[in-house]
């Protein structure tokens, strides 16, 4: 059984597109080559926690974002905030027939982009399966798999701006989502941080969106 993860092995583009959330999460910005000689996944923990250049404050931010979170929700729709739990259903807050509307108004109050809505599995599955049939047409008929790339990506891309269905079921889970993706927005003071929490929010990051297991996605996996 390997001991750690071979992060050389997940595709760079997906490493670098995760890279480009986590500058925005912790407002850091990476230049150039500056991450060249990070060569293992602790490291790169190791550095970002460094780079960022804020007040150390040892709170928890999930907590804070579960409130912030909280509190906009009962703001929002009008609901005690004592009723809400980290449990509470996302589908008892966001009903399907107004459920893009009410998740614009909770993030015009939050802020920022919560990102909780995602259009149907098939029809994302169906879209890909023609961009890659499209791929492999234009070495057969130019003008059919220039046309076949171009719908394709255009119903992706409106397929992601419509998508009405929940990415996630609970308030928990969007306040973990947002400890990740906002974590200086989701925090009471976003000019501080907790340098201990670090490590744990890019773990958990890094197991989600590049679908490692955790348990193995340990300080010494490597990256090149």
């Amino acid at each position: 059984m390997t001991k750690d993860y071979e992060l050389k092995n997940i595709d760079s583009e997906e490493i670098e597109d995760l890279l480009a959330k986590v500058e925005t999460s912790f407002d850091i910005k990476f230049v150039g080559d500056e991450l060249v000689h990070i060569t293992s996944f602790g490291q790169l923990c190791d550095y970002i926690s460094n780079k960022i250049q804020l007040d150390n404050s040892d709170d928890c931010t999930s907590q804070q974002a579960f409130y912030k979170l909280r509190d906009a929700i009962s703001s929002t729709f009008q609901i005690d905030n004592n009723t809400i739990s980290t449990d509470f259903p996302l589908a008892d807050l966001l009903p399907r027939q107004t459920r893009r509307s009410r998740t614009k108004k909770l993030e015009n109050h939050l802020g920022f982009k919560l990102n909780i809505l995602r259009p149907p599995h098939w029809l994302k599955g169906t879209l890909a399966i023609l961009l890659l049939a499209s791929l492999i047409g234009l070495l057969f008929n130019l003008q059919i798999g220039i046309l076949g790339l171009t719908f394709s990506i255009a119903g992706l891309w409106f397929a992601n701006k419509i998508g009405n269905e929940p990415d996630l079921q609970t308030v928990g889970q969007v306040a973990e989502k947002m400890t990740r993706e906002n974590y200086l927005k989701s925090r009471r003071n976003s000019n501080t941080f907790n340098k201990n929490e670090i490590e744990k929010v890019l773990t958990d990051w890094f197991s989600k969106d590049l679908d490692l297991d955790k348990s193995k996605l340990t300080r010494e996996a490597k990256l090149v």
